[in-house]
């Protein structure tokens, strides 16, 4: 079953206040909502968003372009599919490269927003600069200054 999310101004708003953003412009998921497995469902694909960050550097805001996929599984509560076979002798092994666990859900409901919004938030970036902006280091002249410790430090290096 596709779904279609295409947030409203509110929802923008909303958005851009939990993520700490200037602004979002817009916000689209086009979602494939299908069976997996026996009782599982599998949720996929592409979610675009337009947003404007603040510059770590500069504080200007910046112009930015969210593209993520959507791939999702979830599996209901009390499947058998969801208890992995390890989990039996008390251990649980992991693949970091490999695919996400299913989720979980309980009820007959899956908050296909919600998930939208966690890869949304995944597609954001959280150092966001600005061409050209850099940091300038120390004080004017380009040394820093240095307090007691530094120097009473320098000077047991020196006795060694």
């Amino acid at each position: 079953m596709p779904v279609t999310i295409d947030a409203d101004e509110a929802q923008r708003a909303a958005l851009a206040r939990a993520h700490e953003l200037v602004s979002v412009g817009s916000l689209r998921a086009d979602l494939l909502v299908t069976s997996w497995k026996r009782d599982g469902i599998k949720v996929s694909g592409r979610l675009q968003a337009q947003i404007v960050q603040s510059c770590i550097v500069t504080l200007e805001p910046i112009d930015a372009t969210v593209d993520e996929e959507v791939s999702a599984l979830f599996l209901p509560e009390g499947s058998k599919l969801a208890l992995p076979d390890a989990l039996e002798n008390g251990e649980i092994l992991l693949d970091a490269a490999g695919p996400d666990s299913p989720e979980i859900f309980s009820g007959d409901t899956i908050d296909v927003g919600k998930l939208a919004e966690e890869f949304f938030s995944l597609g954001i970036d959280p150092y966001p600069r600005k061409s050209g902006a850099s940091l300038q280091a120390g004080a004017e002249g380009g040394e820093e200054k240095r307090g007691p410790l530094f120097e009473k430090l320098q000077a047991l290096r020196k006795k060694l």
